[in-house]
């Protein structure tokens, strides 16, 4: 079998709604693909009438011109603000059969209320209502995601995608606040250990911080370099050595004192210190640049120093009042042992350095952040012309 390239959009209600993060549960565990990029964007008018125009030639099918009216008339933008949608990139074997299946079909005949499962992602986030007068004409139509049948629909549709991005900023700007100055903006990264597998816990996360009532403004897949990860995390490493190497020269005083029955002098302890607790405290530093970026520190050339990690994350920039600490709060303490239950580390970390996801801690660390992790730069067009020539 090929490997292929396909696409879901999440429809601007189904964003608006803060229902991003179940779709996304429901396409990780429901399928075997990679999500390769993700990117939030608002589509203009001209994108929605031809992406709408591409769906009406595919077949005179009910739900296909059913999809095809939806884009036209909600993709655009409306009241002179344009709709913040997410698009989600999956690449593995047979991506449409997997994709369509995750997300469900449509009905276009009356089906009784008690006869949805809610086994797929439209029947659980979809509604198609039709006039009781008249079943055959419909009331209200919410598809909750698009996502082509066949790969030659799906190419087709990617390179539009693909020539639409291109060089689009990767922060969305769909709103204007009555009091800005009462706005921040904070970034979230979702862990590599959240992809080891694929699984509910991606969009489980971002349901659970949905519960802050912030908008969700831009999204990456991102592979941190080794480059990036040492500088992201560099203010950590003087922490680590500042807390913890005093902790390792006790524990090595203790088992050497203990194993040669000796005391050791001022001077000595003062080199485990200074030597043995800073070295120890440097790898627990290394240990997180290695995690997050799938390379342990050394001697690289530049261009392996620069070259993009083995492991993936994603990171999401939410915006509203307060929201640094309104994140913080569900995200729960650095240790998840100690973080409050019902929290994102409580729910899902190991330990004090594999906590599952990062958070922004001040305005000034989102904004060295996300210069670190080039937020504006969203490689999905890329990704999309590579794949697809």
């Amino acid at each position: 079998m090929s490997v292929g390239l396909s696409y879901v959009f999440v429809t601007p209600y189904t964003v608006a709604k803060s229902r991003t993060g179940g779709v996304l549960s429901r396409l990780l565990s429901r399928t075997n693909l990679d999500l390769v990029g993700a990117q939030i964007f608002t589509p203009d008018k001209d994108f929605a009438d031809a992406y709408s125009v591409s769906l009406r030639m595919r077949a005179p099918q009910n739900q296909l011109m059913l999809l095809a009216d939806y884009v036209e008339r909600y993709f655009a933008p409306a009241g002179g603000r344009a709709h913040r949608t997410l698009l989600l990139l999956f690449k593995g074997e047979n991506p449409c059969e997997q994709l369509i299946n995750a997300c469900g079909h449509i009905y276009t005949q009356h089906v009784e209320v008690d006869a949805i499962s809610g086994e797929t992602i439209r029947d659980t986030y979809s509604d198609l209502i039709f006039h009781r007068s008249n079943p055959d004409e419909v009331r209200y139509f919410e598809p909750a995601v698009l996502t082509p049948r066949k790969q030659d629909e799906a190419n087709s549709d990617l390179k539009m995608i693909a020539d639409f991005l291109e060089g689009k900023e990767n922060i969305v700007h769909n709103v204007i606040h009555p009091d800005p100055s009462k706005i921040e903006r904070t970034l979230v990264i979702i862990k590599p250990d959240n992809w080891i597998n694929n699984s509910s816990r991606p969009g489980t996360i971002i349901d659970m911080f949905s519960r802050t009532g912030l908008r969700i403004i831009g999204t990456k897949i991102h592979r941190f370099s080794l480059a990036e990860a040492l500088e992201f995390y560099g203010p950590v490493e003087a922490m680590l050595k500042e807390k913890l190497s005093s902790t390792y020269a006790k524990k090595a005083q203790e088992i050497l004192e203990k194993e040669f029955h000796i005391q050791l002098s001022q001077e000595t302890l003062n080199i485990l210190n200074t030597d043995f607790g800073a070295g120890c405290a440097r790898d627990q530093f290394y240990q997180i640049v290695e995690f997050m970026s799938g390379k342990r520190p050394g001697v690289y050339t530049a261009e392996e120093m620069q070259k993009p990690g083995s492991v993936k994350c994603m990171i999401l920039v939410y915006e509203g009042e307060n929201a640094v600490n309104k994140i913080r709060d569900v995200l729960g303490s650095t240790d998840p042992s100690q973080a409050s239950a019902g929290t994102v580390r409580r729910e899902f970390g190991s330990n004090v350095m594999i906590n599952t996801a990062h958070a922004s801690d001040s305005v000034e660390s989102y904004e060295r952040e996300q210069a670190i992790v080039r937020l504006n730069y969203n490689p999905v067009s890329s990704i999309i012309k590579e794949a697809i020539g």
